[in-house]
């Protein structure tokens, strides 16, 4: 039986959550998502207002860079715990928390 936290998708294999690396950064992560929601729903309001062109494209582009930096924050602490963590035990989960890390740096770059 799977658990939420170790669901096993075609593109994300089976993890041990049982202690992330942003997990003492939880609350200021929430925060800052909470803060983008608002962006969100202000950028709906915006066009729902029939705003500024250049004012809407304005905050879109606060809202990408606040999307940013908690994906740099989340890649960081990911690198810092979940991947220092498996290089020391070594093997084959070490290689394959450096592919995930590569994987989501190659995601991020994209974006």
């Amino acid at each position: 039986m799977t658990t939420p936290d170790t669901k096993t998708t075609q593109d994300q294999p089976a993890h041990d959550h049982s202690a992330h690396g942003y997990i003492t950064a939880k609350d200021d992560y929430l925060k800052r998502l909470r803060r983008i929601e608002g962006q969100a729903r202000g950028l709906q309001r915006m066009v729902e207002e029939e705003k500024y062109c250049i004012d809407i494209l304005t905050q879109v582009s606060a809202m990408t860079k606040a999307l940013q930096a908690v994906a740099m924050g989340l890649l960081e602490d990911h690198i810092s715990h979940c991947v220092v963590d498996a290089a020391v035990a070594g093997g084959p989960e070490a290689e394959a928390k450096i592919k995930e890390a590569t994987d989501a740096i190659a995601r991020l770059v994209r974006s």
